[in-house]
């Protein structure tokens, strides 16, 4: 059995209906399902049985040997959050207690990181062990990341394989719940649907004009290409980033989505909020070379036909709304 946690969520879903595509429906889907709009994520999945998450520990400790590999998918991901005592909770504490239960009964770990560790990118966006305790991240959400990457470094006891993955900015279908955390793309749309034009923020630094900060925009079906990859084949444990490898401003990715809707361009620049303009990143590019070292071949979607194919399929004919 393969168990997921988060599996109501964007990547979670996603990653079930890959394993589902893979011929795999021996799942456990582990989350707390309290958000019932949330669950529609799940309607059309083939998996064993659900498990709220505060059972899991119980769950592991008492069927542990059916379990082949554990996705840790779950956490709370919103960087506008500051109570840290959230991500103490199910960042950091949860996943801790994940981790010692893989180690302990030998089951393979992949879990989620996050590029939100790199902070402004003061020190690149390499996925070197040797940087993860120098980097300093822009929010308790980074942070939270960030510290369970760290205690994973310091740990001897380890599953058998394991793997942390830094997402870069992931976007596509599931991401509805996310509210102001779900991408761009999800915005975008909506906000030409309603308005005919989309707002993006002015560059407040001399050597970037508007709309032309960068981003590593990753298609979530790739994302999941990349973790079924791993589950299949064993492959130096470690933390590795899960990028394109290509950055691409945010003028790119709106003008994709008004030509998905064919609709003509209308982009609105307005001040980036003074609480954050501080804290705001204008460029961040996965390095992939780790990644390609460990023999993933695959191409990433290209920015139009990823956008192409979420606006097309899925936001317009308000699959996922």
């Amino acid at each position: 059995m393969i168990i997921v946690t988060g599996a109501a969520g964007f990547i979670g879903s996603n990653l079930i209906k890959k394993l589902n595509s893979e011929g795999i429906d021996e799942i456990m889907a582990v989350d707390d399902f309290s958000d019932e709009s949330k669950n529609r994520n799940l309607s059309d999945k083939k998996y064993s049985d659900r498990l709220h998450r505060d059972l899991f520990f119980k769950w592991m400790n008492e069927n542990h040997r059916h379990v082949k590999c554990v996705f840790h998918m779950g956490a709370r991901t919103d960087t506008a959050e500051f109570d840290r005592s959230v991500f103490e909770r199910l960042n950091l504490g949860y996943s801790r207690k994940v981790w010692q239960l893989c180690s302990a009964f030998q089951i393979p770990l992949i879990y989620a990181s996050s590029a939100a560790t790199y902070g402004l990118g003061e020190l690149g966006y390499i996925d070197s062990h040797e940087i993860v305790e120098k980097l300093q991240p822009l929010n308790p959400y980074g942070e939270s990341k960030n510290d369970f990457d760290k205690w994973v470094l310091r740990q001897n006891n380890t599953p058998p394989q394991w793997q942390g993955f830094k997402f870069f900015n992931v976007y596509g279908p599931n991401e509805y719940h996310k509210g102001r955390m779900a991408s761009v793309v999800f915005h975008a749309c909506h906000q030409i649907m309603s308005t005919g034009k989309m707002k993006l923020f002015k560059s407040h630094r001399p050597d970037f004009k508007d709309g032309e900060q960068k981003r590593d925009f990753i298609y979530v079906k790739d994302v999941t290409g990349v973790l079924f990859y791993f589950m299949r084949n064993r492959k130096p444990s470690g933390i590795y980033n899960l990028g394109t490898g290509r950055a691409r401003t945010f003028t790119d990715l709106v003008n994709g989505v008004f030509g998905s809707m064919n609709k003509p361009v209308d982009i609105e620049f307005i001040d980036t909020p003074a609480d954050i303009r501080d804290r705001y990143q204008y460029f961040t590019e996965a390095k992939m070379d780790k990644l390609r070292n460990a023999g993933y071949t695959a191409e990433f979607t290209d920015l139009e036909t990823g956008v192409d194919e979420y606006v097309t399929k899925y936001l317009i004919p308000g699959r996922y709304h």
